[in-house]
């Protein structure tokens, strides 16, 4: 009975310590486990700011392409990848802090500064350290170099502790997972162990069969498993004819929080830099689609991930929203914790995740060739601009049809 009931307590706190505000989920795959022996370093981000965009920067030593919110300025990145092949980002730690400082929410800012400065581990390592006191940050920083470099960083006020995932007495399997507690913070404190519980059941079965891009995107990123109830909702009968289809969207991977979800791929030791690839999609991921972005682009990205307009918004994320929109459709009391789930995925195979998906092979198909021979040759960027013509023509006329 006392477990039941600190489990109940640890579930209403995250309701409303964590809500749907910096809750985020990420691994990193390293290469032993994907079929190239290229890592992968995945955030799945949460936060009230549901308009997110990509931006181009030209860094102090290098340049980058990150993810901010529509709303913020030039000096915050929430995941990105620079010249040099550096990529970052965070999860929100809830078990690290041990101080008193009260201005905090600086992890944005502090990526921003690494992507502009930092070429691999070691780099950001020297950067942790010089970092001015106190850094006003709890998190935990995912970190791959062109390098081979693969480590979490759980960070605080004052200090850093290294999580490195080559190393196999940390990540025997390959991988390591992190939502929204720290592994060297205070003891069953935090949040996101039912969504990290998740991960690990999904990800650990598929392990040993090689772990790509888009399959963290269509098996994590738009999940809708719960490892505490053991329900899939994908493999339940939530027809019109059988059920409402409603639901309660709670502690589910991706939920109505969920603003983003980037999977960006290294490269080999041996590889161009410029070849690290942000696989990005913006909005909700289930009704998101994924396109791939390199920072060797420059200001040349595609205009549709771009911020653009008054309110600097992108237009691919527009188009997720819309369809969110209608998925979280009740605005008054507790509605917005409800999911039209018929209207996502149904036996009829006419929910917005079926209908998208031929969508996303067919970008992936589309870059899928050039990406090959760029990884010989380097990046042709008159060729790239115009496949992202080509790849927006694709998302337009299935959103006209």
């Amino acid at each position: 009975m006392k477990r039941i009931f600190a489990f109940v307590l640890l579930s209403v706190a995250s309701i409303f310590v964590c809500g749907d505000v910096w809750c985020c989920t990420s691994a990193i795959i390293t290469g032993k486990i994907t079929p190239d022996g290229r890592p992968l370093l995945w955030k799945h981000r949460d936060t009230d700011d549901e308009n997110n965009r990509m931006a181009f920067f030209k860094g102090s030593r290098y340049d980058f392409l990150a993810l901010q919110s529509s709303p913020d300025k030039a000096n915050i990145a929430w995941t990105g990848s620079n010249s040099a092949g550096f990529s970052i980002m965070n999860t929100a730690s809830y078990n690290l802090k041990d101080d008193a400082v009260k201005e905090m929410n600086n992890e944005g800012v502090l990526m921003y500064k690494a992507l502009s400065e930092c070429k691999n581990l070691a780099d950001f390592e020297a950067f942790l350290d010089k970092y001015p006191r106190p850094m006003r940050v709890e998190a935990n920083f995912g970190v791959i170099d062109a390098e081979g470099g693969a480590a979490y960083y759980e960070v605080n006020n004052t200090r850093w502790a290294k999580v490195d995932a080559n190393d196999p007495k940390i990540a025997p399997n390959g991988y390591l997972i992190y939502t929204n507690f720290s592994y060297t913070g205070r003891f069953n404190e935090g949040m996101g162990y039912i969504r990290h519980q998740t991960a690990s059941e999904i990800i650990s079965r598929q392990a040993v069969h090689g772990i790509t891009p888009h399959w963290i995107f269509n098996h994590l990123s738009r999940s809708f498993y719960h490892s505490l109830m053991g329900i899939d909702l994908q493999k339940e009968e939530f027809s019109p004819e059988r059920a409402s289809g409603w639901v309660v969207d709670q502690d589910f991977i991706p939920r109505q929080s969920t603003s983003a979800s980037i999977v960006i791929q290294g490269v080999k030791k041996g590889e161009a830099p410029e070849m690290t690839t942000l696989w990005t999609i913006l909005g909700y991921p289930p009704v998101g689609i994924a396109v791939p972005m390199w920072a060797k682009a420059g200001i040349n990205q595609p205009p549709m991930m771009l911020g653009s307009g008054a309110a600097n918004c992108s237009q691919m994320c527009d188009l997720a929203l819309a369809m969110k929109h209608k998925v979280f459709p009740i605005k008054r009391g507790n509605g917005s914790k409800y999911l039209n789930f018929n209207l996502l995925y149904n036996h009829s195979g006419n929910g917005y995740m079926q209908l998208l998906a031929p969508v996303e092979q067919a970008i992936a198909q589309l870059y899928g060739e050039a990406i090959e021979r760029w990884r010989k040759t380097g990046i042709d960027l008159q060729e790239l601009s115009t496949l992202n013509t080509q790849m927006e023509a694709i998302v337009l006329n299935k959103n006209n049809d």
